[in-house]
Parts: structure tokens; sequence; C-alpha cells
């Protein structure tokens, strides 16, 4: 003869499984894969120090002690995409002409600066960076570990690839008690940013706005508070939240560091 299980005994067997699946449920890390290939030209700027490079549109200052080092590149307008695209790293490889040096596959660069349009200029002579032209204008030492910097111009083929970066999330502090502007370095990831939001510890999140590059401001009185922030990837749209980046006694001209990144 059937047994049946009393309700109350049916409706606890029901709850215990609904638990262990939502206690077993795992949430996957948004990982950014690399893009395909895209053909491109390159040149150089400055000399094998790259002390030319320092600073840059996206304005993340010594690139030395910020952690880029000379392995980085201006973009032409057409894929910087107004500063969104600081901090994406992508892989170079020469091809199609005998300044490449055939026994390097590729390097990999850091977008942190812009290369303007030279109006004065044909776009098929001089004119490199010129819309709607896709063109990258290395470090000289970057340029140098793919071809041979007297060619000056050399084809190439690109890729959009994962920024792999030591540690978290870096925020460069400026302004003043009622306006903070934060430049975001060390973005992991796709290595950009679309959108960001700060949380004083006396205050709600206040959605910032993008300034210029790599910079984010806030209107808003946030000095003697401990600061949070929330960011959103350009490229994956994934979410992340750096809690408590800068103590109640944060100061602008200081650079603070997290322990959360984007993959």
């Amino acid at each position: 003869m059937a047994s049946f299980l009393p309700s109350s005994s049916l409706s606890f067997l029901l709850m215990s499984l609904m638990l262990v699946t939502i206690s077993t449920t795992v949430v996957a890390k948004v990982v950014y894969r690399p893009s395909p290939w895209h053909l491109a030209h390159a040149t150089f700027y400055g000399d094998e120090t790259a002390s030319e490079t320092m600073g840059g549109a996206c304005g993340y200052g010594n690139l030395f002690s910020n952690g880029y080092g000379t392995d980085t590149a201006a973009l032409s307008s057409t894929l910087f995409n107004n500063g969104y695209a600081c901090g994406t790293c992508y892989q170079i490889k020469c091809y199609g002409t005998s300044a490449c040096f055939g026994n390097v596959e590729f390097t990999t660069v850091t977008a942190t600066n812009l290369c303007p349009p030279n109006w004065s200029e044909d776009s098929n002579a001089g004119g490199w960076c010129n819309p709607p032209r896709t063109h990258f204008d290395m470090a000289k030492p970057a340029f140098m570990k793919i071809a041979q910097w007297k060619a000056g111009i050399v084809p190439v083929m690109y890729r959009r690839v994962p920024c792999m970066r030591s540690g978290g999330l870096r925020f460069s502090f400026q302004g003043n008690g009622y306006w903070l502007l934060v430049y975001v370095m060390n973005v992991g990831g796709g290595g950009d940013i679309a959108s960001m939001w700060v949380k004083g510890s006396r205050s709600g999140w206040i959605k910032m706005s993008h300034n210029w590059g790599a910079s984010y401001q806030a209107f808003a009185t946030l000095k003697g508070q401990a600061l949070s922030f929330r960011l959103t990837s350009y490229t994956s749209k994934e979410t992340i939240i750096a809690w408590n980046v800068a103590p109640s006694s944060w100061n602008v001209g200081l650079t603070y560091n997290s322990n959360t990144n984007f993959h």
C-alpha cells in the first residue's frame, strides 16, 4: 500500500531542497575575453626613454610610478572613444613589411593617451591619426619590440585583450571638499570604466559624471567621510564595489588602493 508524507513534512522537504540549491549556486565572475584580430597601422612618438609619454590625455601622470611603464600607446580618436578607451589593452604585431622583427609574435600595450587628428596633413601622408583611421602611436620602446624604428610607420594587426593587473583598483584624488575628481588606474579585465558612483560613510550612492580620460567627478560635500566606489566596466558591463577605499581623513593629491578589480 502506498504511503504519503504529511503535508507539513512535504513542505519541509521542499524547503530543504530549495535551500540546498540556493547554497550551492555559484555566481561566476565576468571574465573579459580577447577580440578578433583587426588591421591598423602603428607609428611611435618620443625617444627610448619614453619621457614624452608621461601624463597624456588619460591622466595617468607618471606612467612608471603608476605601473604602466613604457608598454603604452596613444590611440587615434576612432579608438579613443572620448576617453572611454583609456586603460584598454592591445596585442599588436607587425606584418607585411621587411621592417618587422620576424622572431617577435606581438607586444602588449595599454592605451594611455590620445593621438589627435592632424588635418594639415593627408590621412595617408602624415595625418595617420585622422578619422576614420585606426592607428596606434606607440611609445618608442614598445614600437622597437615589433619593428625597426627607422621604418617610421608599419602595418599591424591588433586585438583587444584582458588587462593583467597586479592588485586592486587605484584611485587618485584631485579637487576639493566640494568637488571630487578621481582618476581610476590599474584597471583589470577590459581595462575601461563606463560609469562610477561614490558613497560617503554618511551619504548614499552619488552618480559621478565622466570628466575626461580616466577621470570621474562628483559635485558633493564628501570631506570627512570614508569613501567607497561602485564601478561598471564599459566593455563587460560588470559592476563591482570597492568598499572603504579612502579613510575619512582623505586628501586630494593622494592615491588610494583597493583590493577589488575586474577580471
